[in-house]
């Protein structure tokens, strides 16, 4: 129940693999391929050198831990637990210098300025994320999704007021603002009957508009849901980007609906609004091309936010449990097969028209990132050119952010914010979800090491 096949009965066409791929010839001069800077191989552990001593310590302490599959698979019972023991303020305390400070950015704005600013010294730009979501069972009413759009709107206003660095971004989840039910019924309505871009912009406007299938209260809330996302959006075009994430399948494909909603609106001359297409899923490469196609023939530009992905084991369990086809690749081979080659299809098409399609390359992983490199130096992409950026997550893989800044590419941290309490479920779930590349960061902790071990040598000889 994919987007791709719920518009394609209002669509005249669809532009497959093969005529993507014979496109037009490009635009863009393309040069031929040149080495890239042995630094990109990501075995220097001098990346680190910028980091304090005391930060270097917390990051192996934080990483250390975080290889126990045990922790990681029982951090939310034993956080919860902790806290109980600790109390709010106990917990607190033990919780703030060790994984909240290496994970998140501060509770308040002079906390995450200061954070953001000593980032931007490195030549790193911060994409901010409010830590709030919901799933199946969560939500909480239109009072909690308006104060969920404040803080968002709150969230566009620090990421453009503060001069943390140029062409500002940030995260938006649109099950704050929208219930979870009611995106997995539109979802289950699409595979019926498709929904009219601009009919949903309409309703992004104010107008009162119909839904079919839809209770009255269900519309009502929809509306109501679709107003709040138009009001950030307003609020942040031609000033901040802002990433919508995907979630699950059993709504992505009301996600990327509204997403797409949004895009038309507001994306006419630069893409303000983008989507985010999750490689694991077996139709990660059909949903970019129905996008890519989409925007052509709706007259938007296209931001796009590619990552792996994060709910495999959830995907898996759900459908086993519902007797449907796995949606996730059977391997991590394919994941990475399907991740390259998503990837060479937007760049090649930024290649032919770099002011229409944007993309951030949202990986941990090295060969995927040394790729995207090597294919922007084949295409004649500029590193500069603001078409091409590529983010990780605050507090991880900062041997692969830090030396592809150093080397001139645009790269963004994923920065979640808010109070201990509040970025407690949000630390869990990404915890979980991420364990494989938390398992996965032994190379991060040998580097750390390296330098540790540098450090300890130089102060040895400053002292004889």
């Amino acid at each position: 129940m994919m987007l791709c096949s719920n518009l394609r009965p209002s669509l005249p066409h669809l532009f497959s693999m093969r005529l993507l791929g014979t496109a037009a010839t490009r635009t863009a001069a393309v040069k031929q391929p040149e080495l890239l800077p042995a630094s990109l191989t990501f075995e220097d552990p001098s990346a680190f050198r910028v980091k304090s001593l005391g930060e270097l310590l917390r990051a192996l302490g934080v990483f250390r831990l975080c290889s126990f599959p045990v922790l990681v698979n029982n951090c939310g019972k034993m956080m919860t637990g902790a806290r109980i023991l600790l109390g709010r303020r106990g917990f607190s305390l033990l919780l703030r210098p060790t994984v909240y400070a290496q994970f998140v950015a501060g509770e308040n704005e002079k906390e995450i300025s200061q954070s953001m600013g000593k980032m931007s010294l490195l030549g790193l730009r911060p994409m901010l994320a409010v830590p709030i979501e919901e799933d199946l069972g969560e939500s909480t009413g239109e009072k909690r999704y308006d104060d969920n759009m404040e803080a968002m709107l709150e969230c566009v206003r620090m990421s453009h007021s503060n001069a943390w660095s140029k062409d500002p971004m940030m995260q938006l989840k649109i099950t704050a603002l929208l219930s979870p039910e009611l995106c997995v019924k539109l979802t289950t309505l699409l595979a019926c009957q498709p929904f009219d871009l601009s009919h949903l912009v309409r309703a992004l406007d104010g107008t009162m508009i119909t839904f079919p299938g839809l209770e009255e209260k269900e519309a009502v809330h929809f509306l109501c849901g679709l107003r709040r996302l138009n009001k950030i959006a307003e609020a942040s075009v031609n000033k901040v980007r802002v990433l919508v994430d995907a979630e699950y399948t059993y709504m992505n494909p009301a996600l990327t609906l509204i997403t797409m909603a949004l895009m038309k609106k507001f994306n006419k001359d630069g893409a303000w609004i983008w989507n985010t297409y999750q490689c694991y899923l077996k139709e990660s490469r059909s949903l970019l091309l129905e996008a890519l196609h989409l925007s052509q023939t709706e007259g938007f530009c296209l931001g796009v936010k590619l990552v792996r992905g994060a709910y495999m084991d959830k995907e898996r369990k759900l459908a086993e449990k519902e007797g449907r086809v796995d949606p996730i690749h059977p391997s991590w081979e394919e994941t990475n097969k399907s991740y390259n080659g998503c990837l060479d299809v937007m760049l090649e098409a930024i290649s032919q028209k770099p002011d229409r399609y944007r993309i951030i390359v949202a990986t941990h992983n090295e060969e995927s990132v040394r790729r995207a490199a090597e294919r922007m130096e084949e295409l004649g992409i500029d590193k500069d050119g603001g078409s091409v950026c590529f983010g990780q997550l605050l507090g991880m893989c900062d041997h692969v952010s830090l030396t592809l800044a150093k080397e001139g590419y645009p790269v963004y941290k994923s920065v979640p914010y808010g109070s201990v309490d509040d970025t407690l479920p949000y630390l869990v779930r990404r915890a979980q979800e991420n364990r494989t590349v938390l398992q996965g960061i032994r190379k991060e902790r040998d580097l750390l090491r390296q330098e540790l071990r540098y450090r300890m040598r130089l102060r040895g000889q400053k002292l004889t």
